[in-house]
């Protein structure tokens, strides 16, 4: 009888503790270099169409977003209207405020999908088919043909040095 509860305490002892830690959340490391360097490298690595950088109040326009959220971005569309491709990594100052950005980058992409869906249909595929990564406090949307390069790029800023 109390070899039976002894394993059973064990088991319960030992169960508690797998299960503590298997609740670990992940580490992200945070990047050396600021959102607008990492897009600077982005489109140095791979090459995209001419882009220009969007302004404060663009942002709220086309975003969706108040830049008073975020501590720093770096948000760059199509410099001619025939083409999608666009970098977006935005640090948020406080991570409650990470679903809105998301959504408000979600948003911006049925924007991109619904202004070429009768339009250019090279460009609707990209839009249809965009990445929004999430990593600890930092949001990237793009939308490229080429974009699993540009995410993997980007996922490199993140990697342990």
């Amino acid at each position: 009888m109390k070899k039976g509860i002894i394993v059973f305490m064990l088991t319960v002892i030992l169960g508690s503790i797998l299960t503590a830690c298997s609740g670990k959340k992940e580490t992200v490391i945070e990047p050396e270099l600021s959102a607008k360097e990492m897009a600077d490298k982005m489109v140095e690595k791979v090459e995209q169409p001419a882009q220009v950088e969007l302004k404060a109040d663009e942002v709220k326009t086309l975003y969706h977003l108040d830049p008073e959220k975020l501590e720093e971005y770096a948000i760059r569309i199509p410099m001619m209207n025939v083409k999608t491709n666009e970098i977006a990594i935005l640090k948020v100052k406080d991570t409650k405020d990470i679903s809105d950005v998301e959504s408000a980058l979600k948003q911006r992409a049925e924007d991109v999908k619904k202004q070429f869906e009768t339009y250019l249909p090279d460009q609707y595929e990209n839009a249809k088919n965009y990445k929004l990564i999430t990593k600890g406090k930092y949001v990237l949307l793009v939308i490229s043909d080429r974009a699993d390069e540009l995410v993997k790029e980007y996922e490199s800023f993140f990697a342990k040095k």
